[in-house]
């Protein structure tokens, strides 16, 4: 963050050269330019830049407000925050005003009571201050948004119908700014009707008292389409006022959905990219099945979880048995499904067989993951070498080291280095969690056996 201006009065503003813009020609100018640069003005957003992006940018360029619409966990409230990258990084301010109106723009009578000229006090807001989030819940009111008489001034003498006695909401307070406002369709429709003007007109109404203010501000929103039957709608009349409505989307590419994994997820142990990869093809595997209610959708918090969870079950194997290193392998996969299943939502007459749903949907992304890595090596000698009476333990307590070592030989064969140099395997940690899989896949292709408990699995 650079350094706040060295600018503290009107007469300072002006002899700098600062030129007064409106918040909607900010956002279009700092857009192009980044455009023009090469810059991505939309920092850790991934799956959108050929979809979601460019329908953004044209609905700002245009000076739009905004509503996004999609299922839960595809990052609408990611990309509604990013928005404010596109602000100037310091803006001036009349100090003390509560409109955070420009030392050019006065709006409030006392804001203009307060001009002085060139020695007019002026203050710098950051961008981060400029932008401002309200969860839309059923209690919020109309004055939490837009405002209302403070008895309190009005207790102090002021007359009822004086502009001073508004205790102004969150709407007004965030002139020359961004408000977004999230799951817009849990707001009772009252309370939508009060954004009415606001969007249009651009001035507020409070308790019959229309005040024209020429508001500044950007309104952009989230919604999920499931609310406007479950839990309630965005009434028409608002709809309708904002410019754009846009439809988001969970990733398309794979490699979009590992890369959400990986930034989302506070691991607190290594995870093999396979691993975050396996996750990545489960949750898609999820809302690819008929079993579960798309409608609701599978969140990326779901992948997100998980990787935390496997990263977990790393963790507590090192600390109970005293390895140097943790890694989390394919055994720890299991420790992530049993605690998954309550961010889904199963169809109706699949009672009884989630847990049976879940497991079958882990098996086809893993055997994805293991065709998609091991394809051309000759698992034959692996085969072999369990021939009935050789058998393999690993569990979510084996060591990556006790696991190594209890590999059956092959007499000199570098199949072992071959596999963990598919997945760049450069620890015994990474390459457990290789042959793991690997064995994972000859059991899945039918190839060898596999037996598991509460405290271990065996192939063979």
């Amino acid at each position: 963050m650079s350094d706040r201006p060295d600018i503290f009065t009107a007469g300072e503003l002006r002899a700098s050269g600062h030129v007064h813009k409106d918040l909607r020609r900010e956002i279009r100018d700092n857009l192009l330019a980044a455009l023009a640069a090469g810059r991505d003005p939309w920092p850790g957003m991934y799956g959108f830049s050929r979809t979601v992006l460019p329908q953004l940018e044209r609905a700002l360029l245009a000076g739009h407000d905004v509503v996004l619409l999609g299922e839960r966990g595809q990052g609408k409230t990611r990309l509604l925050r990013t928005l404010a990258g596109l602000l100037d990084e310091w803006s001036p301010v009349i100090e003390d005003s509560e409109l955070n109106e420009h030392p050019y723009e006065p709006v409030t009578e006392h804001s203009r009571a307060l001009t002085e000229g060139d020695r007019l006090r002026v203050a710098w807001r950051h961008r981060s201050e400029r932008y401002v989030e309200k969860l839309a819940t059923p209690d919020t009111s109309v004055a939490d948004l837009i405002g209302d008489v403070d008895p309190m001034r009005v207790a102090e003498g002021r007359r009822l119908g004086d502009p001073e006695t508004i205790h102004y909401g969150l709407v007004p307070r965030s002139n020359r700014g961004i408000i977004a406002i999230n799951e817009l369709p849990d707001l009772a429709e009252r309370i939508q009707v009060s954004m009415l003007n606001v969007m249009e007109e651009r001035d507020i109404q409070i308790r019959g008292y229309v005040l024209r203010l020429p508001l500044d501000v950007l309104v952009v929103a989230s919604a999920n389409p499931e609310d406007y039957t479950n839990r309630g709608r965005i009434i028409t009349p608002l709809r309708d006022r904002f410019g754009a409505e846009i439809r988001t989307h969970y990733p398309i590419e794979l490699d979009d959905e590992v890369a959400v994994i990986r930034q989302e997820g506070h691991l607190v142990a290594g995870v093999p990219p396979v691993i975050l990869e396996i996750l990545a093809r489960y949750t898609r595997a999820l809302r690819q099945s008929p079993a579960i209610n798309q409608t609701s959708g599978v969140s990326a918090r779901f992948a997100i979880a998980g990787a935390e969870t496997v990263a977990a079950a790393a963790l507590r194997r090192a600390s109970v048995r005293g390895e140097d290193e943790a890694v989390a392998r394919i055994i720890d996969l299991d420790a992530a499904v049993e605690v998954l299943a309550g961010k889904i939502e199963f169809e109706s007459g699949e009672e009884g067989r989630e847990q049976d749903i879940l497991d079958h949907l882990l098996r086809v992304a893993t055997a994805e993951a293991v065709r998609a890595h091991f394809h051309g090596i000759d698992m034959g000698e692996l085969v072999a070498a369990l021939d009935g009476h050789t058998t393999v333990t690993t569990g979510e307590l084996v060591t990556a080291r006790e696991f190594l070592e209890n590999l059956p030989s092959l007499n000199g064969s570098s199949l072992y280095d071959d596999i963990g140099e598919r997945l760049g395997a450069t620890n015994d940690g990474q390459r457990a969690a290789a042959v793991e899989l690997a064995l994972e896949g000859l059991y899945l292709a039918r190839r060898i056996a596999k037996e598991s408990d509460d405290e271990a699995t065996v192939y063979g």
